[in-house]
């Protein structure tokens, strides 16, 4: 390549991939796939690095790269970059008022037309200058104090939502300022892989997008996802400026900077009533933080004509909503118990007025966020509520804390549930605290029956939801033992029900009494405690008593369980109000067939692994299970390396994909059933009928 053909390749490669980059993060619409955006990409490096004297400023190479700066340089703005004087009404009368200031100011009387408004939203991020010269960036600027900011071009380049070149006619100079913020789901994203690093995550979305635009490193920058909406202009030369603000923002998009969707033109007051209310209805589903609206006269010649007051402009205003942040007093931290037995912290807080309503409680979810956070009591803390999203604890104020506060301990300060008294427990590597009373715990007792009477555990038809919960709110039933002491006028008494479907349930019941061992300890809902877990302990000890009196060495000479199922058991039985109910269900006649330990099945795929997944032509799933644990297998929800084999039929999914992946041995409906007969029952190594690998 001649360096004649390499700058018209390189001018080539950057239009291709400018545009490509505008689809992609502005537009929300790729057209190409991302490997050949890759592919023109790295030829672009490659020929800027074998002739470096075609680089350009405004190459896609150039969005992330160069050495950490020492400090930010001061950047003095040539037209200040001032803030909007922000309504402190919120109400609709704040619009009103400021129509009325615009009229006045304009000496509009009540005959005279409406006036025309822009109105758009406003953004919850950090304020930015950005200078194009000749249709080039070439310097991003902070607010700072209005006249001077700071450079922070480094770090601008590396957001791929702002153009390093401008698309068409650009101007000899232009200023575009607007927001730089961070997605909602970004910054989830962002702080799932803080977490998963081990590392501090991020307070909100504002003051994490701040902090990546003044990092001294570019690299920083780049690896952290911000967006950008244009929405003001600062300093232009050669540039036939629009003629209302709508339209300069039209201008900007054709540009090619993202420019808000949720704007528009209205007229009088009762227009911007009208887009005050819509947004705030909206406001939670949107996917990026904002805290009012922005109210700017249409009119660019009756801006100039308002002018300024106070280094604010006459001519716009900012509607604010109620904040979804305040920060207020941690007085102390208390317990809920959830329907499953988990312990959810709850910070009792000095009331405060957030999102709309005064708060005195908001989440903590669990230790871990605790610790991770370093809340503490006494501390200063933010407290975030969205719309009708529960309130939590975002982070302390650390700057408040004046003293050492000591750190909470869930498990110390709550050794015993709150509700039932039954012991608080955390599994090793679970993030939840729990309450071990699973039968007994009255916060549980929903859960714990619908549980007991499902069709895996002892199948009492016509125990649903909706009855389940009448017998509960009523204090009709408290725990399964009082199932069976049900008498036909209590049932026929809930709604809905009726002596013939009351004389039905009580026959499911009765019938339920007469069950297996497997079945009975599914039942009980013990954590970790899965069917398939259930039949190796009924195999195993032949009997009840011997799994409540074992211990922890003795549950894990069990196949498959490991301490994590041991422990979950242990404590189950541990607890007395459990083994009560259990004795209680015993008296109420509840009984299986006991007998003494029996070995390992054996049998074709005597200790292997089988996944089902889709529908097979004529064996239905449970079947099919029934087949397989009777030669000797087992059958497992989710594909994984220690997964023998795959049965796969009609419209199986992602589990047929892994085992793809995995390279396992994938069976059809013969398959199964040639294995199940003893073929291929010595190998691994074959795929039986009708799917490849």
């Amino acid at each position: 390549m001649t360096p004649g053909q390499a700058h018209d390749r390189a001018a080539a490669l950057r239009g291709l991939l400018a545009r490509y980059d505008h689809a992609y993060h502005v537009l929300d619409n790729p057209t190409v796939p991302d490997a050949e955006y890759d592919r023109l990409f790295l030829e672009l490096r490659q020929i800027e690095t074998d002739f470096p004297e075609v680089r350009t400023a405004d190459s896609p190479t150039q969005r992330v790269g160069g050495a950490p700066r020492s400090e930010l340089r001061a950047v003095r703005h040539d037209v200040p970059m001032l803030s909007i004087y922000t309504e402190t009404d919120k109400s609709e009368q704040g619009a009103r008022a400021f129509d009325a200031r615009v009229r006045k100011a304009l000496g509009l009387s009540s005959e005279d037309a409406p006036v025309e408004y822009a109105v758009e939203l406003k953004f919850d991020g950090l304020a930015i200058g950005l200078r194009y010269e000749n249709g080039v960036l070439v310097r991003a600027a902070t607010r700072g104090d209005g006249e001077t900011g700071e450079d922070v071009t480094h770090n601008v380049r590396t957001i791929r939502q702002i153009p390093l070149r401008l698309s068409g006619a650009a101007p000899a100079l232009i200023e575009v300022r607007g927001e730089i913020y961070m997605r909602r789901d970004d910054f989830e994203k962002l702080n799932q892989a803080q977490r998963e690093a081990g590392a501090k995550s991020f307070v909100n979305p504002r003051n994490t997008a701040a902090g990546a635009v003044r990092q001294l490193d570019p690299a920083i920058a780049a690896r952290r996802p911000l967006s950008f909406f244009a929405y003001g202009l600062g300093a232009r030369a050669g540039w036939s400026v629009p003629t209302s603000h709508s339209t300069m923002l039209d201008a900007f998009a054709a540009f090619g900077f993202p420019v808000c969707a949720h704007r528009r033109v209205v007229n009088g007051p009762d227009g911007l009533i009208a887009f005050h209310a819509e947004i705030e209805a909206m406001r939670n589903s949107l996917p990026y933080d904002i805290d009012g609206v922005v109210y700017k006269v249409n009119s660019l010649a009756l801006q100039e004509q308002l002018g300024f007051v106070s280094r604010e402009p006459r001519w716009a205003v900012a509607h604010k909503y109620p904040a979804q942040e305040e920060i207020t007093r941690l007085t102390g931290i208390e317990v809920q118990v959830g329907r499953t037995g988990a312990i959810t912290p709850v910070a009792r807080l000095e009331p405060v007025f957030v999102g709309g309503v005064t708060v005195t409680n908001a989440t903590l979810h669990n230790q871990g966020e605790i610790d991770r956070k370093d809340v503490r009591i006494g501390d200063w803390v933010i407290v975030r509520r969205a719309g009708d999203v529960i309130p939590e604890v975002v982070g302390p104020v650390l700057e408040r804390r004046s003293e050492e506060l000591a750190r909470f301990d869930l498990l110390a300060s709550f050794p015993t549930c709150p509700v039932c008294g039954s012991h608080v427990v955390r599994v090793e590597g679970e993030a939840v605290a729990r309450c071990t009373g699973g039968l007994f715990c009255p916060a549980q007792r929903k859960q714990a029956l619908l549980h007991f009477a499902g069709r895996r555990a002892l199948d009492i038809e016509g125990l649903g939801d909706k009855v389940v919960d009448q017998l509960v709110d009523n204090a009709i039933v408290k725990t399964p033992a009082d199932l069976y002491k049900l008498g036909v006028l209590a049932l026929a008494n809930l709604e809905r029900m009726g002596e013939k479907s009351a004389s039905k349930l009580l026959a499911a019941i009765a019938a339920s009494r007469e069950t297996t061992l497997a079945r009975f300890i599914y039942a009980l809902g013990i954590r970790n405690v899965g069917e398939t877990t259930a039949k190796d302990l009924a195999r195993s000890f032949g009997s009840l008593d011997p799994i409540v009196r074992a211990d922890r060495e003795a549950l894990m000479r069990v196949p498959d369980v490991g301490p994590v199922v041991a422990d979950s058991i242990v404590q189950f039985f541990a607890e007395p109000h459990n083994v009560e109910v259990i004795e209680q269900l015993r008296a109420a006649g509840v009984h299986w067939p006991e007998g003494p330990p029996q070995s390992p099945p054996s049998g074709p795929l005597a200790g292997k692994v089988v996944v089902l997944t889709g529908t097979l032509p004529t064996l239905g799933r449970d079947e099919a299970k029934a087949m397989i644990e009777g030669a000797g297998g087992k059958v497992a929800g989710s594909v994984s390396k220690r997964t023998n084999f795959v049965v796969a039929g009609a419209e199986a999914g992602s589990k047929l994909e892994k085992a793809k992946q995995l390279g396992l041995n994938i069976l059809d409906e013969a398959g199964l059933k040639a294995l199940l007969e003893g073929a291929g029952a010595d190998t691994d190594e074959q795929t039986l009928s009708g799917h490849d690998q």
